[in-house]
């Protein structure tokens, strides 16, 4: 009987050699030219200023727009497989899935208030 292991270890191998030979041929088939632009530490194509405009503070918005996604993403990773066992869970995860709903609903409903949600 072969070891169990096994599989996991030639695809750590294949991941390996995907990484490696990408790396390699970004190396070799890559455009070899670079400007002034390319060289700078910020790509964006506005020259960096010394201080950031507020003096380094970035407007709230950024941080509900950051809050949301998270809040919204780990929403669905739990409700896809609670969906998928809905007939086994029976009434204690109807109910425990409200109680999660509701909890989510709470830095919504703060979001909504504070204006990230205003895409003016």
């Amino acid at each position: 009987m072969t070891n169990p292991y096994v599989p996991i270890l030639i695809m750590m191998g294949v991941a390996a050699l995907m990484a490696v030979g990408g790396l390699a041929a970004s190396a070799v088939i890559g455009p070899k030219t670079y400007n002034r632009a390319k060289l700078e530490a910020y790509e964006c194509g506005i020259m960096p200023t010394p201080h950031a405009l507020g003096h380094g503070r970035f407007n709230i918005k950024y941080y509900l727009v950051a809050m949301t996604f998270i809040i919204f993403d780990i929403e669905v990773v739990f409700l896809y497989p609670w969906a998928v066992a809905f007939s086994d869970l029976a009434v204690f995860g109807l109910v425990a899935m409200l109680g999660f709903i509701a909890l989510i609903t709470v830095p919504y409903i703060y979001e909504w208030r504070r204006g990230a949600l205003d895409w003016d």
